[in-house]
């Protein structure tokens, strides 16, 4: 059988090219809030960030997520987020243990 592709997603921060399901979604919906979609299927501008919390804390200090999103991201969004990408990384990393790569 032929072997399915795999899609890739760049880190915003380190600008590693890993596999999509590797890599922690941030939208900014229409409505204009930037939130953690683990579904990857939230409409809006997305982008993606390694599951290291030295990842997101480099995209906070370049302003990549700014960048990426075409949108300022606020001081006390980045706060929410940094909450969020704490509790979040737990349930992405376990997640990642149990999917096998293919």
């Amino acid at each position: 059988m032929k072997q399915r592709k795999i899609p890739l997603r760049k880190c915003v921060a380190c600008h590693e090219m890993m596999p999509k399901k590797q890599l922690i979604r941030v939208v900014k919906t229409p409505e204009d809030e930037v939130l953690i979609d683990l579904t990857g299927k939230k409409s809006g501008r997305g982008a993606y960030l390694c599951g290291k919390a030295a990842c997101f804390k480099l995209a906070q200090k370049s302003k990549a997520l700014d960048r990426a999103l075409k949108h300022s991201v606020h001081p006390d969004i980045y706060e929410q987020l940094s909450r969020d990408f704490a509790a979040v990384e737990e349930e992405f990393l376990a997640a990642q243990g149990s999917v096998p790569d293919e």
